[in-house]
């Protein structure tokens, strides 16, 4: 919705000018649009070309039934699936995962991650840490909200302009780097906000566009710090992002071949793998990190029941992505990122079940530019604790930002109390991985 007076803004040289931009049919995370595109000019950095997709298993997967089988414990603890050899010399993982045993070359696998704490949030695998962590001043940060703050909170791409990040699923965080670096949720009015209003034509929108400009042009010369210009700018990359249409046209997947959709395991009443799609489609568009959530894997009860209905689905809708990344010179780099909360106790409860067990966990990477085809650190035999080459979980995250072209050791971020904090903690990446 166009908003043609709006409310007049201060600036540091004392100018005013009124907002007469609000874009889109609807606010833009409860932000014009504008506005979130202004912070990008004071990045300071220029971004690798990288992206990220993020999964998060929520619930808490277990690593004895997935991608760290036992099959030499005892029958209390190893359950009632056996491992299968992939493409990868020596990597085994669960039989229910034939296709992506069939791509292992193109993944890795941590089987000995440590520094996990037990709670239900997304927190540690969006961020490296507990929800915890500066709690009373928003939180830590997720990675979608670092590159916006690093490279700014949109990217300009050949396909116009791009929000540097998107959350499919309402789980990532923008923490003490508050709403500026929220990322885009396509829900609702934030949807709508893609599109122009159905009531103004293209050529109208233009001419109000054109109106903005010549209400300015006067003043531009008196503007001793630039900001005209800058915001002309900004404003301009704001209307790229509704006319191209690039981001929207990412949502309708009416536009792929029904072949590709039968790939992922998409159907019209099969339709949890569409996050899978979207995650590429958003990528090609120029999105530098998604996050989405799959699947429900707090299995206290019936684990193998829950096993058995959700590792096909998942096998097929990564391995789906994995290849349709590929297909589309998309993956090398892509970064892709899958893991829970925790693991599951190796022993198997009274209701078939397997209870919180933050000991020990897998994390699991594709792409990105990573030496993949590897397993990196193991458990002991049954399952209980890292035993060979532990990783901590910032390790990880470490890896991940190494790839994404941000140097943790001169990398510091401002909280609200005006006191630099690294993005991390354990600043090292994984060696055998880069």
């Amino acid at each position: 919705m166009w908003n043609v007076l709006g409310s007049a803004r201060t600036f540091c040289d004392g100018k005013t000018r009124r907002e007469f931009l609000s874009l889109g049919a609807a606010g833009f995370a409860g932000l014009s649009l504008p506005g979130l595109l202004r912070a990008e000019a004071s990045a300071g950095a220029k971004a690798t070309g990288r992206s990220i997709i993020n999964i998060f298993l929520r619930g808490g997967p277990t690593h004895m039934d997935t991608f760290d089988l036992k099959p030499l414990a005892p029958k209390e603890l190893r359950g009632e699936f056996v491992p299968i050899s992939t493409n990868v010399s020596g990597m085994e993982i669960c039989e229910l995962m034939p296709r992506l045993a069939a791509a292992a070359d193109k993944m890795v696998l941590v089987r000995s991650v440590t520094g996990m704490t037990n709670e239900h949030n997304p927190s540690q695998s969006d961020s490296g840490w507990s929800e915890k962590d500066l709690k009373s001043l928003g939180g830590r940060p997720g990675v979608g909200a670092v590159l916006s703050k690093v490279y700014g909170p949109a990217i300009t791409t050949a396909h116009g302009v791009a929000p540097t990040s998107v959350d499919l699923n309402k789980r990532a965080q923008a923490g003490y780097l508050g709403p500026m670096h929220m990322p885009y949720r396509p829900d609702g009015a934030a949807m709508q906000n893609l599109s122009m209003n159905k009531k103004v034509s293209e050529t109208r929108f233009a001419e109000r566009n054109e109106l903005l400009a010549s209400f300015d042009r006067f003043r531009v010369d008196a503007d001793s710090q630039g900001m005209m210009e800058a915001l002309d700018s900004f404003e301009q990359r704001a209307v790229s992002l509704i006319t191209s249409g690039k981001v929207a046209s990412a949502f309708d997947l009416s536009k792929e071949p029904a072949k590709r959709l039968a790939r992922y395991g998409i159907t019209k009443k099969a339709r949890n793998n569409e996050p899978f799609l979207l995650a590429r489609r958003l990528v090609q568009a120029g999105v530098r990190s998604v996050a989405l959530a799959w699947g429900g894997w707090d299995t206290h009860r019936q684990n193998f029941t829950s096993m058995r209905r959700q590792l096909p689905m998942l096998d097929q809708g990564l391995s789906g992505l994995l290849e349709d990344l590929e297909q589309h010179g998309l993956l090398e780099n892509t970064l892709v990122l899958m893991s829970g909360e925790f693991g599951r106790t190796p022993r198997i409860n009274q209701t078939a079940g397997r209870d919180h067990w933050p000991q020990a966990s897998f994390f699991w990477m594709a792409g990105g530019g990573l030496k993949t085809g590897q397993v990196i650190g193991s458990t002991n035999r049954r399952g209980e604790r890292p035993d060979d080459r532990p990783v901590h979980l910032q390790e990880i995250f470490a890896t991940v930002y190494h790839q994404l072209g941000i140097d943790l050791n001169q990398t510091q971020l401002i909280d609200p109390a005006g006191r630099p904090q690294y993005i991390l903690d354990h600043r090292q990446p994984i060696a055998e991985l880069v």
